[in-house]
């Protein structure tokens, strides 16, 4: 059974940082994109930033210059360092796993996206 946690949520001032990680877990064979999207209070799901396996990187325009992902694929794992937060930044965040495929039983899956449960993300004064 594949499960996605997160870790590193809180918080933080205007202009603070936070560190965001996301592990993934189960026979897992491969995971194309892992990446991080947001939903704030009355809003839509938005994506973050993703990043793919061999390391190609987008990011959402209001985020640029400040957030930066990264992934460890050994470990399946993502991480997001968030610069200067801002008060809009202020959101729940979830991890996303993309086409993840496992193997149970010699049997390799096809892909499916996996999410995390959210992790909060404070940024007031």
């Amino acid at each position: 059974q594949v499960q996605l946690v997160e870790s590193g949520g809180g918080l933080v001032q205007p202009g603070g940082s936070l560190r965001l990680s996301c592990a993934a877990s189960g026979s897992i064979v491969s995971i194309y994109a892992m990446g991080w999207y947001r939903q704030a209070p009355g809003k839509q799901r938005e994506l973050v930033a993703r990043i793919t396996s061999g390391g190609i990187t987008n990011y959402a325009d209001s985020v640029k210059g400040r957030f930066t992902i990264s992934r460890d694929n050994a470990k399946n794992t993502v991480f997001l360092q968030m610069n200067s937060l801002k008060p809009e930044d202020t959101a729940v965040y979830y991890c996303n796993a993309e086409r993840l495929r496992t193997v149970v039983d010699g049997i390799l899956s096809s892909g499916f996206d996996y999410w995390g449960q959210g992790t909060q993300v404070t940024v007031s004064s």
